[in-house]
């Protein structure tokens, strides 16, 4: 009996995540199909499930601002020149630019190729318009308060670093912020600033710790996450618009096991040990459907890759904003998708246009949950699709959500990897393999 607890306590995190989601997922199933309307299963959800759910994403919230000010200030100051930041930064840039291009020329052929909303009654399509108008009209008022255009670019240097990092849509801001103050440390004579460092360096250590215990409650959150949603809709949630599902999956596929593998090639990696090695960080960001949620798990685990931490503080806290392929993707397929749908031809030029916001949308679009539906409905807008018409894909969204988060922090740990290729600190990495790979 002792043995097999001890077994039972050493089990990887992710092997629990996963066994956490399959619970959730059929308890949520059977309850749907066998209970739909009773009184218990609103009073499970309402006082249970999402409660849970709901504080444990609180937890990693609120410890995300400090963890991502403290990251990014100690990856820069230990680049120990600003030469050497500015090498990473381009490496950087240019890189998520190369994926995310990739990712969104791949998901427009795909939406080209297969046709999801190619052929649907015009009359149907304007239906469920109106079903989920009311719904999708909320998300489309939030774009009135959104910057665009130079806006957008000057609100990038934020002028309340406050207010920056009590909100989520301005966490650009916040990063700008830790750069320019890292930057700072980096140009100041180095004995003044040192007990500086040291006290940013204990909040990072403090930030990980509390984050890890978070962390260990994920197995049940990500229980309570899957009940809650498939509850609600069920076999719907794959069924009702099963194609465009079907397209957006297979796409990111596309993505993840051909253009990440000759990416990790590339730099030297062995795929199939570097996704063995990755995927308690890919199980979390689908579980989250949150990068900035993931990001703790994604340093921990490019420690165990042996990726420099100098390089990987700086390149996975700007990845967890900047480098998200999975979104870039999924805004392409959707827009398209919503296009078809509703009868809109789009010409080449606007495809192209499509694929250019996309990349950019994906730099800027808030890694949490449900952060690419306002982005979309802009797009939609710019193209001639009606906004409202994200409605539509509400059913389906949080699912396709998990799918492409965990296509993100993926991609932030593939992205590091190839920056970190031919650094001076990065000659012998090692990956991490065995069974204790949660650490």
């Amino acid at each position: 009996m002792g043995k097999a607890q001890d077994k039972a306590a050493g089990m990887p995190l992710h092997w629990k995540m996963g066994i956490g989601f399959a619970l959730g997922l059929l308890l949520g199933l059977l309850a749907h199909a066998f209970a739909a309307d009773a009184a218990w299963v609103d009073q499970v959800t309402r006082w249970l499930t999402t409660p849970v759910s709901t504080i444990f994403l609180n937890l990693i919230f609120m410890l995300i601002v400090p963890l991502m000010f403290s990251a990014l200030v100690v990856g820069v100051a230990e680049m120990g020149d600003v030469s050497a930041l500015g090498r990473i930064g381009w490496k950087t840039l240019g890189y998520t630019v190369l994926l995310s291009g990739t990712a969104v020329v791949i998901g427009l052929v795909m939406v080209n190729l297969f046709q999801p909303g190619a052929g649907v009654d015009q009359a149907m399509a304007q239906a469920m318009l109106a079903e989920n108008a009311q719904r999708s009209s909320q998300i489309v008022a939030s774009l009135e308060n959104q910057p665009t255009g130079l806006e957008m670019f000057l609100s990038i240097v934020p002028s309340n670093v406050l207010a920056a990092a009590s909100s989520n849509g301005a966490i650009l801001s916040l990063m700008f912020f830790a750069l320019m103050f890292g930057v700072g440390m980096v140009l100041s004579p180095a004995q003044k600033v040192a007990p500086l460092k040291r006290v940013i360096e204990g909040v990072f250590e403090v930030s990980m710790t509390l984050i890890g215990k978070v962390i260990g409650l994920a197995p049940y959150a990500v229980a309570c996450l899957m009940f809650n949603l498939v509850v609600v809709f069920g076999g719907e949630v794959i069924v009702r618009l099963g194609a465009y599902v079907l397209v957006v999956i297979a796409a990111l596929a596309v993505h993840m096991l051909i253009s990440y593998s000759l990416a990790l090639t590339f730099a030297g990696r062995s795929p199939l040990a570097f996704f063995r090695a990755s995927q308690e960080a890919t199980l979390m960001a689908f579980s989250t459907a949150s990068s900035n949620a993931t990001l703790p798990t994604a340093l921990r685990v490019a420690d165990r890759m042996g990726l420099p931490p100098r390089i990987s503080r700086f390149v996975l806290t700007v990845g967890a904003t900047a480098n998200q392929n999975g979104t870039s993707l999924y805004e392409g397929v959707t827009v398209l998708f919503l296009a078809q749908f509703f009868g809109v031809e789009l010409s080449l030029g606007q495809q192209v246009l499509v694929m250019v916001v996309c990349i950019l949308g994906g730099i800027g679009t808030a890694g949490v949950p449900a952060g690419a539906l306002p982005v979309v409905a802009l797009i939609c807008g710019m193209v001639g699709v009606n906004p409202l018409g994200i409605g539509l894909i509400l059913g389906v969204h949080h699912f396709l959500d998990m799918c492409r988060t965990a296509l993100n922090v993926t991609g932030d740990l593939v992205l590091t990897t190839l920056v970190a290729r031919n650094e001076p600190d990065a000659a012998a990495p090692a990956v991490a393999t065995g069974p204790d790979v949660q650490g």
